[in-house]
């Protein structure tokens, strides 16, 4: 699968992040670390967006947030789990299709290589 420049980009900070900090910490703090990492290379992001359901034509807040959402491209989904579960797949699906973004990642920060809890999503 190709990615894009971007999307190696991300790969790459999220690669940094790992190697200074290994795994077994908290979600947030790995969120807040790659957030700092985009900041200083100048990329655009948001944490914790709210995401909204529309729902017979009705925009309803349920309460759903998408951890990162990078260049208005590429979702992030942090996680810091013993292991990537098909619930958090469909999560990242359904958030890219609700967001219609066509790219996201699910990056697990607790594991011994980052490319092991790397997992890519295209629409």
């Amino acid at each position: 699968m190709e990615y894009s420049k971007l999307a190696d980009q991300i790969i790459g900070y999220a690669i940094e992040v790992h190697r200074i900090l290994g795994p077994g910490l908290l979600e947030s703090t790995y969120e807040q670390c790659l957030a700092q990492e985009l900041r200083l290379n100048k990329i655009n992001f948001n944490t914790q967006l709210a995401l909204p359901v529309t729902y017979k034509g009705i925009r309803l807040d349920c309460g759903y947030r998408i951890d990162m959402l990078i260049e208005n491209e590429i979702i992030l989904e942090i996680k810091s789990v013993e292991e990537i579960q098909g619930i958090h797949q469909a999560q990242v699906l359904t958030y890219m299709k609700l967001a219609n973004i066509k790219h996201g990642f699910i990056v697990n920060f607790n594991v011994k290589y980052l490319k092991e809890g790397l997992k890519s999503f295209i629409l």
